[in-house]
């Protein structure tokens, strides 16, 4: 079983709920349920998907009075998971870790970018595989697929047409005017050059992985 430095058992009432929120069953690791939960913890997502993989299986003796005990009274479950998340430390590891910087890179992903906006990496990741979709002329806020873009990602369509005209000044067909640098226009550079030279299947598969996150909240 994968054991993260941050991981604690009390941790698997967390583990129980996540199971359980409908539909019951293991989730993706890309789900906004497992993604939320490993930004809380500081535990990557894929982590807390093994997790709920050893609970299903009921892999210990431990894991199998744990679900004897929760799995069928939810409001004890829910009692006790509001007690865990008042006690003092919960989300900041052990006090080994104080003061180390511990965010790890998909937190990067998922965080915004800088305080003056909510992008984040994975949406300059989504919204570039637009970008290889559309003409440069249909690159405007009136276009269906920017619209439908900026509804799923929870932005204005205008927002997405910014970031599209960022990814244009990389484009070197295009040879357009770098832009000075600042934290959207950096971050941007780095998912194009993290994907600009892949396979084009390489960014689909990434993008229809990431955008399971957004599903259900457009």
């Amino acid at each position: 079983m994968a054991i993260h430095p941050l991981w604690t058992d009390d941790y698997w009432l967390l583990i129980v709920q996540l199971y359980q929120k409908s539909p019951a069953g293991i989730k993706s690791e890309y789900s906004r349920p497992v993604v939320d939960l490993a930004l809380e913890l500081h535990i990557p997502p894929k982590t807390l998907q093994e997790q709920m993989v050893a609970l299903e299986e009921h892999a210990t003796p431990s894991l199998q009075r744990l679900w004897d005990t929760y799995a069928e009274n939810p409001r004890r479950l829910a009692r006790d998971v509001k007690r865990l998340r008042q006690m003092a430390g919960f989300g900041f590891g052990n006090a080994f870790y104080s003061g180390m910087d511990m965010t790890l890179p998909f937190e990067h992903d998922y965080l915004p970018i800088d305080a003056e906006q909510k992008l984040t990496p994975v949406m300059l990741t989504i919204i570039l595989s637009l970008y290889f979709q559309l003409m440069t002329n249909t690159m405007v806020s009136e276009t269906p697929e920017v619209q439908d873009m900026a509804r799923l990602l929870g932005l204005k369509p205008e927002e997405v047409v910014d970031v599209l005209k960022i990814y244009q000044t990389f484009d070197p067909i295009l040879k357009r005017e770098p832009l000075p640098h600042s934290p959207l226009n950096d971050e941007a550079k780095l998912v194009w050059q993290r994907y600009s030279n892949e396979a084009p299947e390489v960014l689909t598969t990434t993008v229809e992985r990431l955008k399971e996150y957004f599903k259900g909240c457009a």
